[in-house]
């Protein structure tokens, strides 16, 4: 997902709570009002540009290879895993990523300050794909881990950082951003290719190895660049007090011996025959328990969380927006496991007599966003001009029609590939335009809306369940994924095309109802 709902995050909570930095007030702490030796913009964007750039570039990489690695067989080099196990470990992964940013932001902002947490974040990082690139099971494992519990450390923080280098904020901040994202789509573009190519040519862990270096590169430019960031992200929250921060480690330490203790406890029992659990089962789980969660904690909100009438309405708009969100990343979030699986097995990747890897197909989404994103806010700028903007349903509605006619397209793929035959890879390049298409109509909308319609007190809170959203559809997709070899391809698209499109048009049917809910909210 190049546009990166996790960095929208930061700018959105920030401007909804009125503060530059967005997680935590920081009145002058980031770059100079004046400073504009980049481009007009602060000196240190570039080097959190250049951080996020080889950060995506680490974690694109190393997704367009993920799920075809786990799936080689033994003697190509690969793990050898079914479709089932290989999807559950990739949905697995892809919810843990957004689930863990929610403790990266809190350490950072109890802790150690955003500064120090994106630079522990990216060495983990980087140690995570290194143990990718060692041909081991076990490390295999580890290195995942790494990489989710890294990057829950460095995607929410950095983007903190960039919203407080802009102490003024204003149009020049929402510029900031603009570029900033740019990074990530650059880092998205360019990373299947390269490790791809590296991967095919040379061996799997070649390629992990790649993401690992990039990450590496990433965090090197960030230590050197870091004297341009002023004190953007140098300080938690909790400024020097040695009993607030002794406290707040004290539950760190809680939380994680928690987690250990819960593991031994399920492993333990699992070794003595106890407990039956698959890597399917966990994610089964995961999913049930995200649910849950989400449930719980709207109802706690609806019934004792002492909303006004007004705010009740709108936390009832948030809950319907997040069931159609963790919809819409089910279907999108495919791109790197069942449609990357259908490039692999069943698209004439052979051009011209060159054989290309089926990895390159995972950089059309981000060259298509670099293409799009201007041309999106060209026209939804000219539509408030004209105060016909379609509302945030609308642009919800959409974004899922437009992923359901990606599906659409690849039914008659599927259908045309049965039987051993091979399809043009304009198929996948069309279902990753129109893919492109609903994800510029609903992404960025999303997180906004939500910072609107949540109480001014409970907006932290709010995002971060909306995050619970985005975690559940990637495990959706894995779990979706893991069926393209017990379930005919066909079958398999015909249901998502029929859940997204039924999904737009029951939303649809809601817009008016949503609109009520939103009490005047735009």
């Amino acid at each position: 997902m190049p546009l990166d709902p996790t960095s929208e995050f930061a700018s959105a909570s920030g401007a909804a709570a009125g503060r530059p930095g967005g997680l935590r007030p920081a009145p002058g702490a980031g770059g100079a009002v004046g400073d504009t030796s980049f481009f007009g913009h602060p000196r240190g964007l570039s080097t959190l540009f250049f951080t996020e750039l080889f950060e995506r570039f680490s974690y694109y990489g190393m997704r367009a290879l993920l799920i075809l690695y786990m799936t080689a067989t033994i003697a190509n080099g690969g793990l050898g895993f079914d479709a089932a196990r290989a999807g559950a470990i990739y949905g697995l992964y892809g919810a843990g990523v957004y689930l863990l940013a929610l403790p990266g932001g809190w350490i950072a902002d109890k802790l150690v300050g955003q500064r120090r947490a994106v630079l522990i974040g990216g060495i983990v990082i980087a140690a995570g794909h290194f143990c990718l690139a060692l041909d081991n099971v076990q490390t295999f494992y580890v290195g995942l881990v790494l990489i989710v519990i890294g990057t829950g450390l460095l995607k929410p923080n950095i983007s903190t950082m960039v919203g407080e280098l802009y102490p003024e904020g204003g149009a020049r901040r929402d510029a900031g951003f603009s570029i900033f994202y740019m990074g990530i789509n650059l880092g998205a573009f360019i990373a299947p290719i390269v490790c791809s190519t590296l991967a095919t040519r040379v061996g799997w862990h070649v390629g992990f190895g790649a993401a690992g270096v990039g990450m590496v590169i990433g965090v090197i430019q960030y230590v050197l660049g870091g004297r341009h960031l002023g004190q953007a992200g140098l300080y938690p929250d909790t400024g020097a007090d040695p009993k607030i921060r002794s406290g707040n480690m004290r539950a760190l330490l809680y939380g994680i011996g928690a987690v250990f203790a819960i593991v031994a406890i399920i492993l333990v029992l699992r070794s003595v025959g106890t407990l039956d659990i698959t890597i399917t089962k966990a994610a089964d789980v995961t999913g049930i328990l995200i649910v849950s969660l989400a449930i719980l904690y709207f109802a706690y909100m609806f019934f004792a969380g002492g909303l006004a009438p007004v705010e009740r309405k709108r936390v009832t708009a948030i809950f319907v927006l997040f069931i159609f969100s963790a919809l819409f990343w089910s279907g999108f979030e495919q791109a790197g496991s069942s449609l990357n699986l259908m490039a692999e097995r069943r698209t004439d990747l052979n051009l011209f007599g060159w054989e290309m890897p089926a990895g390159y197909l995972q950089s059309v989404n981000a060259l298509f966003i670099i293409m799009l994103a201007p041309v999106f806010a060209f026209i939804w700028i000219g539509l408030a001009r004209r105060n016909n903007e379609p509302s945030s349903p609308t642009k919800f509605t959409l974004g899922l029609v437009f992923l359901g006619l990606g599906f659409a397209v690849m039914i008659i793929a599927a259908q045309r590939s049965e039987g051993g035959a091979q399809v043009s890879p304009m198929y996948l390049v069309v279902t990753y335009l129109l893919h492109t298409i609903g994800e510029l109509c609903l992404s960025p909308v999303g997180l906004s809306t939500v910072t609107k319609l949540a109480p001014h007190r409970m907006v932290g809170q709010m995002m971060g369940v909306w995050f619970m959203s985005i975690s559940l559809g990637n495990l959706m997709a894995g779990r979706v994924a893991g069926q393209f070899e017990t379930m005919p391809p066909p079958q398999i698209f015909t249901m998502v095309t029929a859940i997204t499109l039924g999904g737009g048009v029951i939303l649809a049917l809601l817009i008016i109802p949503i609109k009520r809910l939103m009490s005047g909210v735009k």
